[in-house]
C-alpha cells in the first residue's frame, strides 16, 4: 500500500515540477445542439423584434437618447423603439471573432465562431479562504486569485472583479485591481466597469502598457455591460460602452436575468426578452463606434418559487443557453455565458453537481466567453480558493471534451492489437508507453486511490484537496515578466489618480 501510494505520489510531483502548459482558445470539435427548427427560431427572433418595436426599451441617459433619435430611432421620452432592419443593420456591423490581445503574445486567444475561452468567477465581495472562514474579500484576496488564473492551464483570461477587495475605497479600487491583474499575470483582463471615469482610468492603464495606437486598432479588453432587466439599459452601463466601445474594446451585453422575476415565468419567453435586450446593447455600441467589438450573452438564473433565491444548474438554465446559443450563431456574434455556478454555501455536493450541470450545458451550446468559470459559489456572492483549483482542473477536462474526438489516433492502434495475444493486456505495448500521458487525462485533484490508500494519506476530501493545492500554487507562484519602466508608469499612474480622487470613505 505504501510503496504503491509512494509511487502516485512521485508521478503527482513529476507532475507538478513540469512547466505549466497553457492552453490556447478552445477549437470546438463538438457538434452544436440546436433545440429549435428554422421557424421556430424564426418565431424566437420576430417576438423580440416586436419587444423593441412595439413595447421599445428605455436608456436611461440622456446622451444615448440623443444618439438614437439621431440615428432615426423613435424615442418617447428615455423609451426608444427601434426597427428590426435598423438594428440587424446595426448588429451586423459587430465582428463575428474578436482577438483578445495580452502583455504577452503567446497568451492572445481569439472567440467567436468555434473557439471558447474560459474566464474565472466575477463580482464576489466575500471569500471562503484558505482556513475555511467565509470573509470580506481583501486586495490580497484578490491578487492571490490573479495568481491563481495566471497559472491555470485552461482560464484564458486573468478575469476582472475576481472578487471585490473591500479594504480599498470603493472610487479607489479599481486602480488596484487593474494594477493587480496586470502586474501579476500576463493574460488578457477585463475592465471596471462602474463609472466612466473608472473605465477611462482602466482604458488610460492598458495604454500604458500596449500604447495608445496599438489600444486604439486591437482589443486587449473586455468589460462586462448588465442590462437591468426587464428592458433597461441604466447611465452607468452605458457610459462604460461609451469609452470602451470608442476605444476599440470588446463589451460584453449580458442582461441579468432571474427567470420568473426580471423575465416572464418561461424558458422561451426569458430568452425572446434577454434576446431584445443584449442585442439593444450591441446595436448601440456600433453607434458609438462602427464595427466595435461585442460580446452578446447573459447571466442565467431561474428563481426558487418558494423563497425568491436564485437557483443555478437547472434544467431551465440549460435550455436557455442552448437558444441562446442557436441566436447567437444566427446573428453570427460572439456570445457569453456562465459556467461553473451554484448555490450552494460550502464545496459540497451541490456544488459539484450544480457547476458540473451549468458548465455542461454551457459546451453543449457552444457559448464562446465562458465567465464564472472557477470560484463560484453562493450565487456569486463567494469566491472559493478550493472550489477556484477544483474547477480550474475541471475546466481542463472540458477543454478536452469540447475538443471532441481525433480519428488519427486510430492509425497507430492495429499494431498495438497484433502485439496483445486475447486475453492479455496492453500496458507495456509500445503504442501504450508513448501514448498513456496524453491518452486520457488524469486529474489530480479526483481522488481514485483504493479506501485504504486515501485513509493512508490522510482522508482529505475534494474540499480540502482544493484548499491545500490553493496554497502550493501560490507558494509556487513566479510573477511573469514586466518592463520595469512599465510598471513605473503604471504605479505613477495610480498615485497621481489617488491624488485627484482624493480621501474617500469605504
Amino acid at each position: 500500500m505504501s510503496a504503491r501510494s509512494g509511487g502516485r505520489d512521485a508521478r503527482q510531483k513529476l507532475r507538478s515540477d513540469r512547466t505549466v502548459t497553457y492552453l490556447p482558445s478552445l477549437e470546438r470539435g463538438l457538434p452544436y445542439m440546436d433545440l429549435l427548427s428554422p421557424d421556430d427560431l424564426l418565431r424566437l427572433h420576430n417576438i423580440s423584434m416586436q419587444i423593441l418595436e412595439e413595447i421599445g426599451i428605455e436608456f436611461r441617459d440622456d446622451e444615448a437618447v440623443e444618439m438614437w433619435r439621431a440615428a432615426g430611432a423613435e424615442v418617447t421620452g428615455q423609451r426608444v423603439r427601434i426597427d428590426r432592419n435598423h438594428l440587424l443593420e446595426l448588429v451586423a456591423k459587430a465582428p463575428e471573432t474578436i482577438t483578445v490581445h495580452a502583455r504577452n503574445p503567446a497568451r492572445t486567444v481569439t472567440l467567436g465562431g468555434r473557439k471558447t475561452i474560459f474566464t474565472p468567477a466575477y463580482g464576489s465581495p466575500n471569500v471562503l479562504d484558505l482556513e475555511g472562514n467565509r470573509r470580506n474579500a481583501t486586495i490580497e484576496d484578490f491578487v492571490n486569485f490573479a495568481k491563481l488564473a495566471y497559472q491555470a492551464p485552461a482560464m484564458h483570461m486573468t478575469g476582472g472583479v475576481l472578487c471585490e477587495p473591500m479594504d480599498i475605497a470603493v472610487p479607489k479600487r479599481h486602480l488596484h485591481m487593474n494594477y493587480s491583474l496586470i502586474r501579476y499575470s500576463d493574460k488578457p483582463f477585463m475592465g471596471a466597469v462602474t463609472s466612466r471615469e473608472r473605465a477611462e482610468d482602466t482604458v488610460a492603464m492598458a495604454k500604458i502598457v500596449f500604447g495608445d495606437e496599438f489600444v486604439n486598432n486591437n482589443t486587449v479588453m473586455v468589460s462586462l455591460a448588465n442590462c437591468n432587466s426587464p428592458l433597461v439599459w441604466d447611465a452607468t452601463m452605458l457610459d462604460a460602452v461609451k469609452v470602451y466601445s470608442a476605444n476599440n474594446q470588446a463589451m460584453i451585453f449580458a442582461p441579468f436575468v432571474l427567470g420568473g422575476a426580471s423575465t416572464p415565468a418561461s424558458t422561451v419567453a426569458a430568452v425572446a426578452q434577454l434576446n431584445a435586450e443584449a442585442l439593444a446593447g450591441v446595436a448601440f455600441a456600433q453607434l458609438v463606434r462602427p464595427g466595435a467589438p461585442c460580446i452578446y450573452g447573459q447571466w442565467l438564473a431561474t428563481v426558487s418559487m418558494k423563497t425568491g433565491a436564485p437557483m443555478a444548474g437547472t434544467p431551465e438554465i440549460c435550455h436557455m443557453n442552448m437558444l441562446v446559443g442557436q441566436l447567437a450563431r444566427h446573428y453570427k456574434l460572439p456570445w457569453r455565458c456562465s459556467g461553473s455556478n451554484t448555490s450552494s454555501k460550502l464545496v459540497d455536493a451541490q456544488a459539484g453537481y450544480e457547476a458540473a450541470r451549468n458548465m455542461y450545458g454551457a459546451l453543449i451550446a457552444g457559448a464562446n466567453f465562458v465567465l464564472s468559470s472557477t470560484g463560484y459559489l453562493e450565487a456569486a456572492l463567494t469566491q472559493s480558493y478550493s472550489k477556484f483549483m477544483l474547477d480550474a482542473e475541471q475546466m481542463v477536462m472540458f477543454y478536452k471534451l469540447g475538443q471532441g474526438i481525433v480519428m488519427s489516433e486510430m492509425d497507430e492502434t492495429l499494431d498495438a492489437i497484433r502485439q496483445s495475444e486475447p486475453g492479455s493486456h496492453y500496458l507495456g505495448t509500445e503504442h501504450t508507453l508513448k501514448n498513456f500521458e496524453k491518452a486520457f487525462f488524469t486529474p489530480d485533484l479526483m481522488n481514485h486511490d483504493s479506501f485504504e490508500q486515501w485513509s493512508f494519506a490522510g482522508a482529505k476530501d475534494a474540499n480540502i484537496r482544493g484548499r491545500d493545492a490553493a496554497v502550493r500554487a501560490l507558494k509556487e507562484y513566479e510573477a511573469p515578466p514586466i518592463d520595469e519602466p512599465i510598471d513605473e508608469e503604471l504605479l505613477d499612474f495610480i498615485k497621481r489618480r489617488e491624488l485627484v480622487i482624493g480621501d474617500a470613505v469605504l
